[in-house]
């Protein structure tokens, strides 16, 4: 669908330049944005590279488990049904640890195994559990307190102050995080109800 949509976009677009006479003007945005693009993938890149690094000697070193404990706290209030020694809760700590620190890419295999040891315990498996939809609410929200990816493309457009959003992703990204814990809930207990 998102394909379809794209494709409308680029023909709209070249009628309307063919209309207006400015088809030139397409042909140099079209270069142009294709080397501001390759710019910011490589400015991503040695960030993604950083933090993938970052993530990989943390999970080997005891700092993982120093920040499991920090987190843990927030961890038993949202999923109170969720066993500590359950092998599925390194997962989950993982993946919302690096969220937090902004770079959703490097807590996508954390995610995944979450969901995989999650489903080991689901008791029924044609359908989610109460903890694998929580889990998938609470990723998809990404509670965010160093929004890394963010910086770093602000960067890579030669932004002035690229932290200057730091302030604007806290309050609308703990806004979120709590909002859809509190949708979730109520949506697993009207669930429950069924």
């Amino acid at each position: 669908m998102i394909n379809k949509i794209w494709c409308f976009f680029i023909l709209i677009s070249i009628i309307f330049s063919l209309i207006n006479g400015n088809l030139e003007n397409v042909n140099q945005s079209v270069f142009s944005s294709i080397n501001e693009t390759t710019q910011m993938v490589i400015n991503l890149f040695g960030s993604m590279c950083f933090w993938c690094g970052m993530i990989k000697i943390i999970s080997e070193t005891s700092l993982q488990e120093k920040l499991k404990k920090i987190i843990r706290p927030l961890n038993k209030k949202i999923f109170k049904n969720l066993d500590e020694k359950s092998s599925s809760y390194e997962p989950i700590s993982i993946n919302m640890i690096t969220n937090m620190l902004g770079i959703g890419n490097a807590a996508t295999p954390a995610g995944l195994k979450a969901i995989e040891e999650l489903e080991k315990e689901n008791p029924n498996p044609k359908e989610l559990s109460d903890e694998m939809i929580l889990f998938i609410a609470i990723n998809t929200a990404s509670l965010q307190v160093i929004p890394t990816n963010v910086i770093a493309i602000r960067n890579s457009l030669h932004s002035q102050n690229p932290s200057g959003i730091i302030i604007g992703v806290w309050f609308s990204s703990i806004l979120t995080f709590m909002s859809i814990i509190f949708l979730t809930k109520i949506y697993l207990k009207m669930r429950r109800k069924k």
